[in-house]
């Protein structure tokens, strides 16, 4: 769930870059594993209201007393609702799915995103796409169909879990993409994190269990990796380019196995390591394209 914002001009530091995309991956996996422990033990809302809920009091004590009501400033506040709504369903959908498939496969199936912001760039950006390109993206979605092969333990209903979560983020990406030089970047977390919480809010009245001491601070750590990984991946595009650091983030992959295994128990089989390196090997080679231009 991550989206590659433009490189901001001033001094260049890679090495930072690549310390705090890291840093940013292991934020996201340690947002995911969290999620997918407690949508165990709560109901989906409720998680997902933790995690907004954080974020957005932690934006508030970080942006608030220096920018005030200039935090909700917008010109395309219809824009803005549509990106938190759309943000909004991918962690639903995601979570949801993280309570019944294993956290790497599914990790694995939303990394399905570059792809297709790449295949749906065509038809919504009027954008062209080189054949080497499709052939990146036919071989991610190859491997995508080798996580979830038939007769695996994925296929069913579970599985279009993560996978419209995977095409919610892609539309969710590419919207982002019209807000380039218009919207400022914090206003637009901001006011995404908001709408979440708000929206989130409403369903706390049916679904709200307490929660033990030991979950109320996991999901205080769920909402500070969500918090921490964007702000640290904002801060990495600052210090090096989307095709440097691109490729990195998809060492959420390997944190999220091992994670998998070490609170879960679970480890992907032969096949799924298989296909999981063709969706790696999908989304590096539409990067490439990037390095060289």
């Amino acid at each position: 769930m991550m989206s590659f914002p433009s490189t901001a001009p001033g001094t260049r530091a890679p090495l930072i870059g690549v310390a705090l995309t890291l840093l940013a991956v292991l934020c996201f996996a340690v947002l995911d594993s969290s999620a997918k422990y407690l949508s165990q033990h709560y109901p989906v809302a409720m998680v997902v209201w933790a995690r907004y809920a954080v974020h957005t009091l932690l934006m508030l004590i970080a942006y608030a007393p220096a920018r005030g009501r200039t935090l909700l400033h917008t010109r395309r506040p219809g824009r803005q609702l549509l990106r938190a709504l759309l943000l909004l369903s991918v962690t639903i959908l995601f979570v949801s799915g993280l309570r019944f498939l294993p956290l790497a496969e599914a990790t694995a199936i939303i990394y399905l995103t570059p792809l297709l912001v790449t295949a749906l760039s065509v038809p919504l950006l009027g954008e062209r796409v080189a054949r080497g390109t499709w052939i990146a993206i036919l071989t991610g979605l190859a491997g995508v169909l080798i996580v979830v092969r038939p007769g695996g333990a994925l296929l069913g209903w579970t599985v279009l879990l993560p996978l419209a979560a995977a095409l919610c983020n892609s539309l969710y990406q590419i919207l982002t993409r019209s807000f380039a030089g218009s919207e400022n970047g914090t206003t637009t977390n901001f006011i995404t994190g908001l709408t979440g919480t708000v929206l989130a809010s409403l369903t706390l009245p049916w679904v709200w269990t307490t929660p033990t001491v030991a979950h109320a601070g996991l999901m205080i750590v769920l909402g500070c990796a969500g918090f921490g990984g964007h702000a640290l991946l904002i801060r990495a595009f600052e210090h090096a380019s989307p095709a440097v650091l691109g490729p990195l983030t998809y060492g959420q992959l390997a944190i999220a196995t091992l994670l998998g295994f070490g609170v879960f128990g679970t480890l992907p089989d032969a096949a799924s390591f298989a296909g999981m390196a063709l969706i790696v090997a999908g989304g590096l080679l539409v990067l490439l394209p990037r390095r060289a231009g």
